[in-house]
């Protein structure tokens, strides 16, 4: 059965939404970690070499990363459709805006959220002022972030988004179109099972 190393309120929470979408047999392991605002410590027992969640353990299998769990979860269990299998249509902009949550989406906002300009052509990202036109023109063409269907790209950026829609960190960039995505994300049946799970028995 697979393990999810998760802390309430963080980002292992979307990996809460990924495996109930998935319909995998998990268990959670609830950890401390870090937090922002100089709460909280990490925990002896998280193996993750910085002390921080999501981690998922699956036998032998360790996975720390968002986006290497997604891309293991979808893989793992092809039968909730969750992204295109290799040799399919559309693996490519699955791959791809995958990668770019990681590589560029999360940097930028950081960024924003620290005041820092990255150093154009340096850095290995760009500002929100570059990141969000090409979102929202994506989603302009396409119900979903990699296309037609929803897939677990989806619970990345309609996971990170709902969180701050109301943020000014998105401020004009907050569109009628950006808002109707998210609703349709979260709207799905499996979303509504992270409040339940988020927390620890004991803490609800």
């Amino acid at each position: 059965m697979i393990t999810l190393l998760h802390a309430p309120h963080s980002r292992s929470s979307n990996i809460i939404w990924l495996l109930e979408e998935a319909g995998a047999p998990y268990r959670i392991e609830y950890v401390d970690i870090r937090r922002g605002d100089g709460s909280g410590t990490a925990s002896q027992t998280n193996p993750h070499p910085h002390g921080k969640v999501p981690l998922l353990k699956d036998g032998v299998e360790m996975l720390f990363e968002q986006i290497a769990i997604c891309q293991y979860v979808a893989e793992k269990f092809p039968a909730a459709k969750l992204g295109p299998a290799p040799g399919e249509p559309g693996r490519g902009d699955f791959l791809t805006m995958l990668a770019y949550y990681a590589g560029v989406v999360e940097p930028s906002f950081a960024s924003k959220f620290m005041n820092v300009t990255p150093p154009r052509g340096a850095a290995g990202w760009v500002a929100v002022d570059e990141v969000m036109p090409f979102l929202n023109a994506r989603l302009a063409n396409h119900s979903y972030i990699a296309g037609k269907a929803f897939t677990a790209a989806d619970i990345l950026y309609a996971g990170a988004f709902a969180m701050f829609m109301n943020s000014p960190l998105l401020g004009a960039h907050k569109t009628k179109q950006l808002e109707d995505y998210v609703a349709r994300c979260t709207g799905r049946p499996a979303y509504a099972h992270i409040a339940g799970k988020d927390n620890p028995p004991q803490a609800m």
